[in-house]
């Protein structure tokens, strides 16, 4: 995971078993009760923490009885967690078909060894509302989807029979909880779309810890570890906090003796040896805290931790020490057909599409905190992170603000200890100034974590900054210059400018170019810290936003993740030693008119590009540094009108580093659908009913470039697995996904894709047992 080179499978195999963790495989059905298992019995501590994933009862409809523990619910359908409660087409649907209560069910019986314990239940996220109930009393409701909640379970467990969790499901658009009571620019669905767990502890246990690391990069480097109990140590205790490096075990462990706290912090010191947390190498250290009485050990927690320094400053974005132009985009975690309910290699994924497919250095989660996987992995593969509450323009009444104050809490109460977050974001998204309450968010930030800056993020140019970092979305062009110390640009193009793969060749060039001239004119003065571009995915959206199909346009990738044109430029930006890259802003032998031509656009990070029509070579271009001055690796642009000729034929790119060709882009002229490519992302999948992965099919042209006016409906028939989107699927410009769902049987799931020209093509994905 240290490795800047790290090869995608080898990064998600690294993860595999710590997301499936022990995942309890039910193979009951309906109704009956799944018997809890226990890890083995030399775990370091009483602590148990077990995913109750699967075999849940899901129903449409809600009911006083259905949260009653001798409920007749053999009629429910069977699920597991995420779970949508409702599939949806990717676009042209009613968002009111997702706004309904719904309930769940879970059977389960823990064993006796746990008896003793403290048991709760974790949830990591519902959509909007959960009323919890456990045996048929009604623990309380937590209101957000966006943060995690937990409610304590023990004195309420049956221990000698079966016990019935319940949560009744609210998904409407409830005023009284953020986002809502405004109008919003997304969809939130709805479920239990993030992971459940039964968490056993001894009676006062380990609530949380926050590692922060201090003068990272002076010689008096040191780690202090905030212990927080539940409840108050009483009587003589230890606490040991270890610092682990991976395989090279304990870099260092300190030990002291505590009684009558309810909070304790440990310094770790000195730390002379200490491998730097950066976006090249994003080395990762292992926090143990042990709770031991009388030799021992009660109770124990991990966390992972990096040491780096994060700072902005009127001359820009520092990251230990070096100044760092920061370059990226805004991520919705939502997808097509589940929602947000993906499980952990998906939500790792865009991770992994954001910095390594598209060379970003920064995500913002726009707009609320996201999955603790996809953070997971913007810690592994070291992608920055700026972090925000949710919410868009809207702010409500008092007790609608409390509960955002209170998300700021939990927000970084879960994250602190992720290094790829360097800036909180408490402010609602684009929201009017509100002293009162922003002074308190901000205070709420800064009392728990004062190693991390603020920012609100904004679209008034002159509005009040409570916040350390002025940051504001700025859509008009030339930027406005910055008028704060501390600056970062959040938003640019987005809804100015919303394009489609099949739009004419005019406007896919200018979607490039409008990234392009936005972070070229960002890299012009360091007093910008950078820019985070409008958006990384497509998204879908109320009916008062977008292009009248439910999805807003504004990614320059698709809803379903496959690059536009671009995402060329971003990709371009990264060194060649990294990636040779060379991505046309255009498809050939397109259009009426071939004007469009006269100011071809193309982006590389090569020194030269030689361009041949035919066999003709037409000419060699240098960037466009004229157009791009501050850009590293700015676009190329020449004119090919005049050597179209009334005849079009083939186009040949050369890309030049060094005096020496190092990469080739052909283009067909004949117009014609050639081949059906479909790939999976992966080669391996979980067989727990839950593993994901996605397929991705297009049409093209003898050269491999996707044919964005190719009209097909794609047939689908699998072995092994669930597919998960349209069958048959209609091509959207020419290409198009779908996700595989794992069944929980190991083997080999095999999909079969079937173009009504095209030769069938089948993707094969191994499903190993869970670990």
């Amino acid at each position: 995971m240290n490795d800047s080179k790290l090869d995608r499978r080898n990064f998600l195999k690294t993860t595999a078993v710590g997301a499936a963790g022990l995942s309890l495989l039910a193979n009951s059905t309906a109704s009956a009760t799944e018997e809890i298992a226990l890890p083995l019995p030399d775990s370091i501590s009483l602590r148990q923490l077990i995913p109750l994933n699967h075999g849940w009862l899901y129903s449409e409809r809600s009911s006083a009885a259905g949260m009653q523990a001798n409920f007749n619910d053999k009629a429910w359908t069977r699920v597991n967690i995420p779970h949508t409660n409702k599939m949806l087409p990717a676009s042209s649907f009613d968002e009111k078909e997702y706004m309904f209560v719904s309930a769940y069910r879970k059977h389960f019986r823990l064993p006796a060894a746990l008896k003793g314990q403290r048991i709760f239940v974790d949830f990591g996220g519902v959509m909007t509302a959960a009323r919890v109930f456990i045996n048929g009393k009604d623990l309380g409701e937590y209101k957000g989807g966006y943060t995690p909640f937990s409610f304590e379970l023990t004195k309420d467990i049956n221990w000698t029979g079966d016990n019935v969790l319940a949560v009744e499901c609210d998904s409407t658009e409830r005023k009284d909880i953020p986002p809502f009571g405004g109008l919003i620019d997304y969809l939130t669905f709805g479920g239990i779309y993030r992971d459940v767990h039964i968490r056993a502890v001894p009676t006062t246990f380990i609530e949380n810890v926050f590692a922060k690391p201090i003068n990272v990069l002076s010689n008096d480097r040191k780690l202090n570890v905030k212990v927080y109990f539940d409840g108050k140590i009483e009587g003589p205790h230890s606490v040991i906090v270890s610092l682990l490096d991976g395989p090279n075990g304990i870099a260092s462990e300190t030990t002291t003796d505590v009684s009558g706290v309810s909070e304790h912090v440990a310094s770790i010191e000195p730390l002379k040896e200490i491998k730097l947390w950066d976006i090249e190498n994003p080395h990762l250290y292992t926090i143990r805290v042990m709770l031991r009485r009388a030799g021992t050990t009660l109770d124990h927690y991990e966390t992972r931790v990096g040491f780096r320094e994060a700072k902005f400053t009127p001359e820009g974005f520092f990251l230990n020490g070096k100044h760092l132009k920061l370059r990226g985009l805004n991520r919705h975690q939502t997808y097509p057909f589940v929602g947000q309910a993906m499980p952990w290699r998906v939500q790792k994924h865009d991770a992994w599409v954001l910095k390594k497919e598209l060379h970003c250095n920064i995500v913002r989660t726009s707009h609320y905190p996201q999955s603790p996987h996809f953070l997971d992995a913007c810690d592994e593969l070291g992608l920055l992170v700026f972090e925000e509450i949710p919410g868009w323009q809207h702010i409500g009444d008092k007790a609608w603000q409390d509960l955002t104050v209170q998300y700021v809490d939990t927000m970084i109460r879960r994250d602190w200890n992720h290094p790829s977050i360097v800036l909180w974001g408490v402010r609602v998204n684009e929201s009017g100034d509100n002293t009162e309450f922003y002074t308190r968010t901000n205070k709420v930030a800064h009392d728990l974590d004062d190693s991390r800056q603020t920012g609100g993020v904004r679209y008034r140019y002159n509005s009040e900054r409570l916040e350390d970092v002025f940051t504001m979305n700025d859509f008009g062009f030339p930027l406005r210059p910055p008028n704060h110390p501390l600056y970062l640009n959040t938003e640019f193009s987005g809804h100015m400018y919303p394009t489609k793969r099949g739009d004419n060749v005019e406007r896919v060039r200018e979607h490039a170019n409008r990234h392009a001239r936005v972070h070229d004119a960002v890299a012009s003065d360091a007093k910008y810290a950078g820019a985070i571009g409008w958006c990384a995915f497509d998204y879908n959206t109320h009916d008062y936003f977008g292009s009248g199909d439910r999805i807003c346009y504004h990614g320059v990738s698709d809803i379903f993740r496959i690059a536009k044109p671009a995402a060329g430029f971003y990709r371009s930006q990264c060194d060649p030693t990294e990636e040779v890259v060379l991505e046309p802003a255009f498809d050939w032998a397109r259009g009426d008119e071939n004007e469009s031509f006269t100011d071809a656009l193309v982006c590389s990070n090569c020194e030269k590009l030689v361009y041949y029509v035919g066999t003709r070579k037409i000419a060699e271009v240098e960037p466009d540094r004229k157009t791009y001055p501050n850009l590293k690796y700015p676009p190329f642009r020449t004119n090919l009108h005049s050597a179209i000729g009334k005849a079009w034929e083939d186009l040949r790119i050369e890309g030049h580093i060094g005096g020496k060709k190092v990469i080739e882009r052909k283009m067909s002229a004949r117009g014609v659908d050639k081949q059906f490519i479909i790939a999976a992302d992966d080669k391996e999948l979980v067989a727990d009913g839950i593993d994901m992965t996605r397929v991705v099919f297009k049409v093209t042209d003898e050269f491999g470039n996707t044919r964005p006016f190719a009209q097909a409906a794609i047939q689908f028939a699998i072995e092994n697995g669930e597919i998960i989107g349209d069958n048959p699927f209609a091509l959207v410009g020419g290409c198009g996904a779908v996700w595989i769902k794992s069944k929980q049987t190991p083997g080999t799931i095999r999909l079969t894709a079937k173009h009504p020209r095209l030769r069938a093509k089948t993707v094969v994905v191994k499903a190993v047992s869970p670990s």
